[in-house]
């Protein structure tokens, strides 16, 4: 539920705050590889798109009308015309020279040359050749002049042309600015609040009238080409745009976004790539925004794990929330692998609040390995798993579930159901005291029950719906804990429900198997014997054994040290082992079993088989409190009642877990009949009472344990070990000596 809850209290918090603006991307007239980030307020981007894209339409339409006028037209002739006649002009001035001096002018596709004339014709090769040659040279001079005086000619005529060229072109510009003008003054005037938009639509104007050709061209006849490459036709005018990345028109509040996949693109956009004719190519227009552009001055939720296991990722967020703007480009280009000339879109301001929700694990990793992360993330908010069952806590937890009935248009619980939820969500936080704050596995469980409901045409859900569901969960998931009850009513597991053993009780574990839990039996046996081995974990010897259990037996030797051997050595060897139990074993809730185990042991006093046991010690044999304690007690409840409940049967337990107690019905029922019993123990020699069903004694002022008593006999047998021992060693000695 921590998405679920942040969500809601982020959204609930957004709604006070103001909406922030549109985000657009523009051609950038000055240099098209670095695109340009506009700024507009909520709402107002696709607008600005939608006025661009008209304004073009109309020009677009407009513009060949008025190029085709009469009125254009005619100021294009008249120009037209005194570019003529003045060339006209200098061509007839140079004629008339050329031919004062006996040459004509001759036009060819390359150019004006001037021959030699005869007659007022041109002179053939032939005619030419018969001159003398003094007439040859005085031929070769004027045309040297004439040559200079052709060639200043042609320059007049070229200037006249660039500037009859320069003069259309300012007539173009003036006709088109005469058309455009009032289209763009009006988008200024619209937008005169955004000096960046004013200053684009100056740079738009002056691109239009350097292209007017694109918009005056007659439109091409459809052809082959045309209709299968239809976006060529429009490519030219592509440039005029707008690419809306951001449009908050339907927010209300600032925006809150769940990004769940937490790519790089995802994050922080891309730019896309299309091909064309066998060439990819990209422009501004296929700028796409990410997460972060869409949550800007909002709010933006991950989970730390899935940033985790993208590449990039992490460190972009890092650099972009330090830059305070984000910045779109290839994540490739970081590794600087690639040099091909691409894309840079103007960087976008950041401001955002990012939450990360993950595991106090990740945190940790964060926090000590991550200088960043402790200056950009400084607060820390951690979600307990319960919270305290109070009324008021209780009413919300109600309106929680009449809220999730509503938004799933789930049946609503009646007063029953309601109990038995709440019920169920003090067993799932483990304390009759407090409420699961697991919400998802508690509507899991309502959602299931409203299917129950609805099967059976019920207008609410009631108490057997909703025990249907648990029970449900439970068979679902159930099928290792009916396999090992198996083996146990067979016999190939051995436990014991009855009768007394010396050395041996009835150990309780829990087997998790991640969505379902439960309470296994093992069977813990001792041995004892003379030694300086002290106590031996033969879990730990073989490697089977976590550090958590052999600290719980290593506790034991501290418990009978001081307890029996304070003023002399412990002369003992004892193994203690879980008896079928083929892999690891770990957790200390069991070291209390094996010390009744040992102490059964060295006094020679049978233990109770009817009884389990489960609980840890410590050093002074108190009783301490354990994981799991009801699925512990239901584990070995099953398996009496698999084999026949004989009224003698129960459990001891921790004193300090009775909090903790949220049986099923069945065990309760049980235990109400007194079929089945439950006994809390505070300390080691409370326990071996009811076990042995003799007194545990305690030490009088003289030192001694009352005689017949459980620790007098362990005591007396511990000494019988130092003396044997003591004697074999003398013997062992003299043996040597002699």
């Amino acid at each position: 539920g921590r998405m679920t809850g942040v969500k809601g209290f982020v959204e609930e918090l957004a709604k006070s705050k103001p909406v922030p603006p549109d985000w657009c991307y523009v051609n950038n007239f000055k240099n098209p590889y670095e695109p340009l980030a506009i700024e507009l307020p909520a709402g107002n981007g696709r607008e600005f798109a939608e006025d661009i894209k008209n304004m073009i339409n109309s020009i677009r339409e407009l513009l060949p009308g008025t190029f085709k006028s009469k009125d254009y037209g005619d100021k294009k002739e008249a120009l037209t015309k005194n570019k003529e006649a003045k060339k006209e002009k200098l061509l007839q001035s140079l004629n008339n020279r050329v031919k004062d001096d006996g040459f004509v002018l001759h036009s060819t596709q390359i150019g004006l040359f001037i021959i030699p004339a005869q007659d007022g014709k041109a002179m053939s090769e032939e005619q030419y050749q018969a001159l003398s040659r003094d007439r040859k040279d005085e031929i070769t001079l004027k045309k040297d002049r004439l040559n200079k005086d052709l060639k200043e000619t042609l320059d007049k005529i070229r200037d006249l042309d660039k500037k009859m060229g320069e003069d259309i072109r300012k007539l173009n510009h003036e006709v088109a600015l005469y058309t455009i003008e009032k289209f763009l003054n009006d988008l200024k005037q619209k937008y005169h609040k955004s000096i960046h938009i004013t200053q684009y639509i100056d740079d738009m104007q002056e691109d239009i009238l350097k292209n007017i050709n694109d918009f005056i061209a007659d439109k091409p006849q459809a052809t082959a080409s045309s209709v299968l490459f239809p976006w060529m036709q429009e490519l030219p005018f592509k440039k005029y745009e707008v690419n809306v990345i951001v449009d908050n028109s339907g927010l209300e509040g600032a925006p809150v976004i769940i990004e769940q996949n937490p790519t790089y693109q995802n994050l922080f956009g891309r730019i896309e790539k299309e091909a064309q004719l066998g060439v990819l190519s990209t422009d501004f227009t296929m700028i796409h925004g990410g997460s972060l552009h869409k949550a800007n001055k909002g709010f933006l939720v991950i989970p730390v794990e899935e940033l985790f296991r993208n590449i990039f990722s992490w460190d972009s967020l890092k650099m972009s929330l330090k830059d305070k703007k984000i910045i779109i480009e290839e994540a490739s280009e970081r590794l600087g692998i690639i040099s091909t000339r691409g894309l840079k879109p103007q960087p976008i301001p950041l401001n955002i609040k990012v939450i990360l929700i993950g595991l106090p694990y990740h945190y940790s990793i964060l926090y000590n390995l991550d200088n960043d992360f402790r200056k950009l993330f400084k607060i820390k908010a951690d979600y307990d798993m319960a919270m305290e069952r109070t009324p008021a806590n209780i009413k919300k937890f109600t309106s929680f579930m009449c809220t999730l009935c509503i938004k799933e248009n789930l049946n609503h619980l009646d007063g029953q159901a309601i109990a038995s939820v709440i019920e169920y969500s003090l067993r799932l936080a483990g304390d009759k005291g407090k409420i699961s704050t697991s919400f998802a596995e508690i509507s899991d469980i309502i959602t299931e029950a409203n299917f129950y409901a609805l099967h059976e045409n019920k207008k609410y859900t009631g108490k057997k719906h909703i025990s249907k569901a648990v029970e449900e969960k439970y068979y679902r998931s159930n099928l290792i804990q009916e396999k090992i009850k198996e083996m146990i009513k067979e016999g190939t597991i051995l436990i014991d429900v009855s009768g007394n053993m010396v050395g041996q009780v009835n150990g309780l574990s829990v087997i998790n198997l991640g969505d379902f839990a439960f309470g296994r039996p093992s069977r813990v046996t001792v041995t004892a014997g003379m030694g300086k081995a002290g106590i031996i974990d033969i879990e730990r010897e073989t490697k089977l054994g976590g550090p958590i259990h052999t600290k719980g037996v290593l506790i034991l030797s501290g418990y009978i040290t001081e307890k029996f051997a304070v003023d002399r050595p412990l002369t003992l060897s004892a193994r203690i082992v879980f008896e079928q139990s083929y892999s690891g074993v770990e957790g200390d809730s069991a070291s209390s079993a094996e010390l009744y185990a040992l102490l059964s042991a060295l006094s020679g006093v049978p233990i109770n088989q009817n009884l389990a046991v489960t609980g840890s010690v410590n050093q002074k044999g108190q009783v301490q409190a354990i994981g799991g304690v009801n699925e512990k007690i239901e584990g070995f409840f099953e398996v009496c009642h698999q084999k026949g409940l004989n009224g003698k049967q129960g459990v001891l337990i921790p004193f300090s877990n009775i909090r903790n107690l949220m049986l099923k019905e069945e065990v309760i029922n049980a235990v109400k009949e007194g079929k089945f019993h439950i006994y809390a123990v505070k300390d080691v020699d409370e326990g071996i009472e009811i076990l042995t069903g003799l007194k545990a004694g305690k030490r009088s002022r003289n030192g001694r344990f009352p005689a017949g008593s459980i620790n007098y006999m362990v005591e007396q047998k511990i000494m019988e070990f130092t003396e044997k021992l003591n004697k074999l060693d003398g013997n062992k000695k003299e043996e040597k000596n002699n």
